[in-house]
């Protein structure tokens, strides 16, 4: 099959490191810098225009999320009857909402494959990405089954698990607790640190594998976050307020002396590594 991949970042750079094995995959990117990087490392065949879409039999949408509505609508009118057309973005109700009334909206699928690493570029994709993990694939009842089809079977070499949301809403809902917020403490606890220890040195000095771990998403690219956070700003504030009073309420115990109340709290969150390990009631 012709696929195209719109924005040759991590992600759309992995899926093209994964698509060209049985494929030939097209790039287009508004940043040339981008496109000369995408062809020197052979993630591309070639680069191609927008318009050239209407050749392919695949499009992937991998920009910004607050790109996404905007350039999923340009492709949908310019792509042919049977060409499946997929997002790639971590929040959905935006993009839903834009190509709700498409008369091609049949051949969208809004996809979210949960992968990735704090590094962008097309110099961060890499190979085996995807292998093991998640893609969400919101309102299918709306894309065409045939779609749907050949959009599972392109991920299938991948080795991902494929889960199902009616609901675009119910996804950034979700999304915003498991993925998003993650990222708002990764970075402010980076803030935080570098406003407190003004000695760099003793920064690196002293991190342990503890802080390296919790704070290295703070190293991931604000010109891809920047819009995440703002597409999703409803959810993510209804996750920061329940944040923020737990933090509080550990504050409090702490101020107290409050030895068991700490205890009793962490022994509670103990529970997520069941969750993470598959142990689902």
């Amino acid at each position: 099959m012709k696929i195209a991949i719109i924005g040759l970042g991590l992600i759309g750079g992995s899926l093209a490191i994964e698509f060209q094995k049985n494929n030939i995959v097209y790039g287009i990117d508004n940043n040339v810098q981008h496109q000369q990087k995408a062809l020197e490392l052979g993630l591309v065949e070639k680069i191609i225009d927008l318009k050239e879409v209407q050749k392919m039999d695949v499009v992937v949408i991998a920009v910004p999320v607050d790109a996404t509505p905007k350039v999923a609508t340009e492709v949908l009118n310019l792509i042919e009857e049977e060409t499946l057309v997929f997002d790639v973005g971590s929040t959905k109700e935006g993009v839903c909402k834009a190509i709700k009334d498409h008369p091609k909206r049949a051949n969208f699928v809004a996809a979210h494959p949960i992968a990735g690493t704090e590094f962008s570029g097309p110099n961060a994709a890499k190979t085996n990405l995807f292998t093991g993990k998640v893609t969400i694939i919101c309102e299918q009842e709306l894309s065409a089954k045939k779609q749907l089809e050949k959009l599972i079977q392109l991920f299938e070499p991948l080795k991902m698990r494929m889960v199902f949301m009616k609901s675009a809403k119910k996804h950034d809902k979700h999304i915003a607790y498991v993925s998003h917020l993650s990222h708002i403490s990764s970075f402010m606890l980076g803030k935080t640190v570098l406003e407190i220890e003004k000695g760099e040195k003793n920064i690196f000095d002293m991190a342990g594998s503890g802080f390296e771990s919790t704070v290295r998403l703070a190293k991931s690219s604000p010109r891809t976050w920047t819009p995440i956070f703002m597409q999703n700003k409803k959810y993510i504030l209804r996750s920061l307020e329940e944040y923020i009073s737990n933090l509080v309420e550990f504050k409090e115990h702490l101020q107290n002396e409050s030895k068991e109340e700490i205890y009793q709290s962490m022994e509670e969150t103990n529970h997520i590594k069941e969750i993470l390990n598959g142990i689902i009631k």
